[in-house]
This record gives C-alpha cells, sequence and structure tokens, in this order.
C-alpha cells in the first residue's frame, strides 16, 4: 500500500487544446493508455507531468510519449533490477529513455519535428522524494504556511530576474520581457542542455504538500499559491489540486497556458 495520497485537476485555460499530460504509478493518467505496468514496490508513488509544445497535435503528443516512455522505462527497471540502481541514476536513465522516445516519434513522422516538451519526473518512498526535471515546469513543497521551488527553472525568467536584482532592468521590465518564458532546456530528442536531478531524497513530513505543475501555474503569485494550498490543506490533495485551477481560472487571463496540477501528501 502506498505512504501517500493524491489529486490531480488541469484546465485547457484559453486555449482551443490541451499540450499537458500527467500521469501516476500506481494510478491513472490524464491521457489514454493502454498500457498496464507492473505494480511499484511496496510503498512507492511515481508522479510525472509533462507540458508539450509544438501546437494542437505536436505538443500534445509530445507530452503523452514523454509521459508513457518515462513510466515504462522506470517501471520495467524497478522491476528487473535484483540490485536497482540509485534513485538518481534510474530517473535520469528514464528521461534519457523519453528523449530518445522523442526522437523516434520525429524520424516515423517528419511532420512532427520540432515538438518538444518539459518533464518532471518524481519518485516518493520512505526516504523521501526525489526527482530529475529538464524545463519549466515547477516543482514546490508547501510546508508550515511556506512554499519552496525545489528544482530549477530552465526559462530564461531566473536570468531577467537576475538583471533586474542587479539593476539593469527594472522589475516591471523583467516581468514583461515577451522573451521570459522561452526555454534553455527541453526534451526534443536532441541534446539535452540542462538538467535537474535531485541529490539526495527530500524527508517529507505529515502535513508536507508537494505540488508538480506546468506553467500556466504561474498566473497565480507565489502569495496566492500559498494561501489557496493553506486554506484547503485540510481537505485532502485533490482538494488543493481543483482549489488552485479553480483560481487560475477565476483570473480570467485572456491568455491563459494549460495548467495542470498534481498534489502529494505523505500519510505516514
Amino acid at each position: 500500500m502506498s505512504a501517500f495520497e493524491y489529486g490531480s485537476s488541469a484546465t485547457r485555460g484559453q486555449r482551443g487544446y490541451q499540450e499537458d499530460s500527467a500521469a501516476l504509478w500506481p494510478g491513472s493518467a490524464t491521457f489514454d493508455w493502454p498500457q498496464v505496468l507492473p505494480q511499484p514496490a511496496a510503498g512507492i508513488l511515481v508522479a510525472v507531468l509533462a507540458d508539450g509544445m509544438g501546437g494542437h497535435a505536436g505538443g500534445a503528443q509530445a507530452s503523452q510519449t514523454v509521459c508513457r516512455s518515462f513510466l515504462e522505462h522506470l517501471a520495467t527497471s524497478d522491476n528487473s533490477d535484483t540490485h536497482p540502481a540509485p534513485a538518481p541514476e534510474r530517473l535520469r536513465a528514464a528521461l534519457e529513455a523519453a528523449n530518445a522516445s522523442i526522437t523516434k516519434t520525429v524520424e516515423a513522422n517528419p511532420r512532427l519535428d520540432g515538438m518538444g516538451s518539459t518533464l518532471i519526473g518524481t519518485t516518493f518512498g520512505a526516504e523521501g522524494l526525489e526527482w530529475v526535471s529538464v524545463g519549466d515546469s515547477p516543482l514546490y513543497l508547501f510546508r508550515r504556511g511556506e512554499i519552496a521551488l525545489l528544482n530549477e527553472d530552465h526559462s530564461l525568467a531566473p536570468a531577467l530576474d537576475q538583471l533586474a536584482a542587479s539593476g539593469e532592468i527594472t522589475a516591471e521590465q523583467a516581468r514583461t520581457d515577451p522573451r521570459r518564458h522561452m526555454l534553455r532546456s527541453a526534451i526534443t530528442g536532441e541534446e539535452l542542455d540542462l538538467i535537474d536531478v535531485s541529490k539526495i531524497p527530500l524527508a517529507l513530513e505529515p502535513g508536507d504538500a508537494v505540488i508538480l505543475a506546468s506553467d500556466g501555474i504561474h498566473t497565480l503569485d507565489t502569495d496566492d499559491v500559498v494561501r489557496i494550498v493553506a486554506a484547503y490543506l485540510g481537505d485532502g490533495p485533490q482538494a488543493v489540486a481543483d482549489a488552485l485551477v479553480r483560481s487560475i481560472e477565476n483570473q480570467k487571463e485572456p491568455h491563459q497556458d494549460n495548467a495542470t496540477i498534481i498534489v502529494v501528501y505523505p500519510t505516514g
């Protein structure tokens, strides 16, 4: 039995299509997936979230392909190895498999050339949380009324914010710069420029909430996210995920991007 409970929610925003994908093992996926995976080791939960790029068909296919390949590789390696490699190595290998799956997809259908995806892949176990990520999809830890970004942001946003902090541009210029959401690294089938991998497990505590999200969550300020999570924390992870998505939709942002959120609680 898993020592974790989870909830997930999503919105297309103002897009006419959904390019985000998410899946949990054991659990379910946001897309049709007939593959039946073997059960993970007792007490283990794996959550993966991807934000695709490439338009209506390409983006959706990219994010689904990445999620499927990542989980399938992780499930196969976890169940075939008598002495499995450390989690960071297994996560990185699953990421490489996901990247290779994009290469194969484009080779089979050259019209999809240019498609890609971000990825957050996480494992939850007795020692805590471990992750691998590429792109700008954030991984948050909410603990005792505060929230922290756990993974690196591979967009241009950190560089622009640093320029603002040093006084070279204003905070408003950094916030509204059209290059802000350009990615410095993504899963495109090419060599991965930047990868963020946790070095040691992050021990989780009762009352913690771990949040995986696509960048559509950035419509909400960090203070708004903290307030919403704190307000719904006691109602369970599904209530938190639903409340965050509802708040994003209530902003009525005319260019709202897709937003997908997975919330995981430790139960032990």
